[in-house]
């Protein structure tokens, strides 16, 4: 990694760092939005606003102190309706990376697609959920990445999962050409590809990371190294290599099980410095 450094911001203050616009999924999994917020400025990006169902905002303002908290029209059971893609026009324009997806289960009110709709200029990080918004969705001028697990992936390659887990390889290379996208295809060796045919492999990490809302923090670091202008391959790439040494460190520290997603992103400044 040490053959492409990651950025280091000038006298340029918070906004050379740039923005992150967090937008996720329903009352059940409102801290997904709070890790992977809290995981892309750990990864250095200035600004940080984030998107939840209404009835989640004190919470999350609490929670994350540094972020505006934008409240988003909810279902009945707490999901986003795709209505809060209006309300959030404005900020997805101003945003310099935009993630649509923690704590997403599925996309039936597609809020996720109501988003891609409004053509985002810049690049975008879906996750969970927010894939199903896919393949419907028009391209992303700024760049795509996607990052689903074995599950995921066979729901958008319309493949078993056995099929996907036998060659993660060879699916994130059909779904990268299909989409158009980076793939981020999450496993125990999670392989990074382009859609220029760039690919990578990271194999470590450990065990330990495999454990909820571990998606979600990587997501957000993901996001947080786009928004400082990191293009969208380098920042997969990176972001898969910083969470996974965070994991290592805490395997060292906490122990290989047990340690918390929420403990991942503090781990990520440490490992980036040796980089910066």
């Amino acid at each position: 990694m040490h053959a492409h450094r990651l950025p280091m911001p000038g006298d340029g203050g918070k906004e050379a760092r740039g923005r992150v616009l967090v937008v996720g999924g329903g009352l059940e999994l409102a801290g997904a939005i709070r890790l992977a917020g809290e995981a892309a400025l750990r990864a250095g990006a200035g600004k940080l606003q984030l998107a939840a169902p209404e009835n989640a905002i004190v919470a999350l303002t609490v929670a994350v102190p540094e972020a505006r908290v934008f409240a988003l029209p909810q279902t009945t059971d707490g999901r986003p309706t795709a209505d809060g893609a209006r309300i959030l026009a404005e900020h997805v324009e101003a945003c310099d990376a935009l993630l649509i997806g923690p704590g997403m289960m599925r996309d039936d009110e597609g809020m996720a697609r109501a988003l891609l709709d409004l053509s985002p200029v810049q690049p975008t990080v879906l996750d969970a959920g927010a894939l199903s918004a896919l393949p419907a969705a028009p391209p992303v001028a700024g760049g795509l990445v996607l990052t689903p697990h074995s599950g995921e992936m066979a729901k958008l390659l319309k493949r078993e999962k056995a099929e996907i887990e036998a060659d993660p390889l060879a699916a994130a290379r059909e779904a990268a050409e299909r989409f158009e996208a980076v793939i981020v295809m999450k496993g125990a060796r999670t392989h990074v590809v382009g859609p220029d045919g760039a690919a990578g492999l990271y194999a470590g990490g450990g065990v330990g990371l495999g454990v909820s809302g571990s998606g979600d923090v990587l997501g957000g670091v993901i996001a947080g190294l786009l928004a400082r202008g990191v293009p969208p391959f380098e920042a997969a790439a990176w972001g898969v290599f910083l969470h996974g040494e965070a994991g290592a460190r805490l395997s060292k520290s906490v122990g290989t099980l047990g340690f918390l997603a929420r403990e991942i992103a503090g781990e990520i400044p440490a490992v980036m410095d040796k980089f910066l």
